[in-house]
């Protein structure tokens, strides 16, 4: 009688709220959960006992699927990636990635797109490679995305750079739009990045390919706003870099120069001669400068004529380098002084062969120097 009228008197606009324990839970829920949890033990089983899955990674995973019948499609699967050459832990990458294809059909699902990727140049190891990064491109669908985008891209370029672009961003193959694709492709050639420069575009910057057409249209903007001409084969360059940063990160980078006395202009002038100089961190940006300019006295003229310095590593090549020339210099052993460009752009056998060995009396020394042991140490402690 309580219970009748607690129904008759709860009530929410048009509907009723049912007190808890009024009426009992009705069998068939206790069976569907135990159901549920029979058929995640299942697959926790086999997560750990086939896949090696520690047990909270395997109770994760099957949180998400609690609904598997049987674990037949992940041992099936399992086999088919041993059989690719895929180690364990490699699987468990790929699983971990794209826990979907654990009930993938392999017949039909799987290895139609494992043979799509393998005439795209994708063979072991470079495939177990690839998708243990790129699980998820195995959950895409083979005929409305894969197939469709990389017939996109092999119209356009040859295999190899296809092959290398999507290894560096998978997205291309799965991810992206094919109106888009197309439409960026569209834009980029009536910008005259054709042929050669448009393959080199994808290989460095392969993501741009997968940004909205009104991005990649304020990339273009931006790139020609700094200089850059359309007939010059820099011009893809400085588009792969601005695409890499904002407005503000771009006044950050130009904005460590300035410290260092250089006007907007200068900054722009070496950017447009090396773009990648931008990539370098603000520290490493800065700590090289102030060697350049403090400890080997080169010109601001000098740095803004070859901005490639800043690309060098400085404890592998800059300062090895810099020590032989001050030594050879004490000595008075340079009838013309080389210029410091000249000697940073030679190749380490040049080098060590046109200045370290150039003295045979004096080789062994200049070899101590030029590794760092037992000499002055100040242009290292100029430079930390």
């Amino acid at each position: 009688m309580l219970a009748l009228k607690a129904l008759s008197t709860s009530r929410l606009g048009n509907r009723w709220l049912i007190p808890v324990g009024v009426f009992p839970i009705s069998p068939f829920s206790e069976l569907a959960g135990r159901s549920t949890s029979s058929s995640s033990t299942c697959l926790v089983d086999c997560l750990i006992t086939k896949f090696e899955f520690p047990e909270t990674k395997a109770l994760s995973i099957a949180a998400r699927f609690p609904r598997l019948k049987s674990s037949q499609k992940p041992q099936a699967l399992f086999e088919f990636l041993r059989g690719l050459g895929f180690s364990l832990d490699c699987i468990q990458s790929t699983v971990s990635g794209a826990p979907q294809i654990l009930f993938a059909n392999v017949d039909k699902n799987l290895k139609p797109k494992i043979e799509l990727l393998q005439k795209l140049g994708f063979e072991s190891p470079r495939l177990v490679k690839f998708l243990s990064k790129n699980g998820a491109v195995l959950t895409a669908s083979l005929e409305k995305k894969l197939r469709p985008r990389v017939h996109i891209l092999l119209e356009t370029f040859h295999q190899k750079d296809v092959l290398k672009a999507i290894e560096k961003c998978s997205w291309l193959a799965f991810m992206c739009p094919h109106s888009r694709l197309l439409s960026n492709l569209a834009l980029l050639q009536s910008c005259g990045i054709v042929g050669s420069q448009l393959s080199m575009l994808l290989k460095m910057q392969p993501r741009l390919f997968i940004r909205t057409d009104c991005k990649v249209r304020d990339i273009v903007s931006r790139t020609l706003g700094l200089g850059f001409s359309v007939e010059s084969r820099m011009f893809i360059h400085g588009m792969s870099a601005v695409s890499a940063f904002s407005v503000a990160t771009l006044d950050r980078k130009f904005a460590v120069f300035e410290g260092f006395g250089f006007s907007r202009s200068e900054c722009i002038a070496m950017f447009r001669r090396c773009p990648t100089m931008l990539g370098r961190c603000d520290e490493k940006l800065s700590s090289g400068l102030d060697f350049f300019l403090n400890t080997v006295n080169l010109t601001k003229e000098m740095v803004v004529r070859g901005p490639a310095l800043l690309m060098y590593s400085m404890e592998g090549r800059v300062i090895p380098r810099y020590r032989v020339l001050k030594t050879m210099e004490s000595k008075f052993l340079f009838k013309k002084k080389p210029s410091f460009g000249y000697v940073m752009r030679l190749t380490n056998e040049r080098f060590v062969e046109k200045f370290v060995f150039m003295y045979p009396e004096l080789s062994e020394e200049l070899l101590i120097v030029y590794n760092g042991r037992n000499v002055d140490s100040s242009a290292d402690a100029a430079y930390s």
